[in-house]
């Protein structure tokens, strides 16, 4: 994947886009904010690493396999 980090963190507007960007990559989940925070709640989602008091992120290798096993996540 171009621009995907092989060992880093991901921020949630690479994760599902940001709304009003017009250069910014697709989204990898089209989904809303609230969707995503509700699939990290029931855990179909990786849980958040706190990088600092205002900012969280997902490790990439999280993302990834998501990306490629979706079910993953579920309980």
């Amino acid at each position: 994947m171009v621009g995907f980090p092989m060992p880093g963190y991901l921020r949630l507007d690479q994760i599902i886009g940001r709304k009003r960007s017009i250069d910014q990559m697709p989204p990898l989940f089209p989904i809303s904010k609230s969707t995503w925070w509700a699939g990290i709640k029931s855990g179909r989602f990786p849980t958040p690493v706190k990088l600092g008091p205002r900012i969280t992120a997902w490790r990439a290798e999280d993302i990834r396999r998501l990306l490629e096993d979706p079910t993953r996540f579920d309980r």
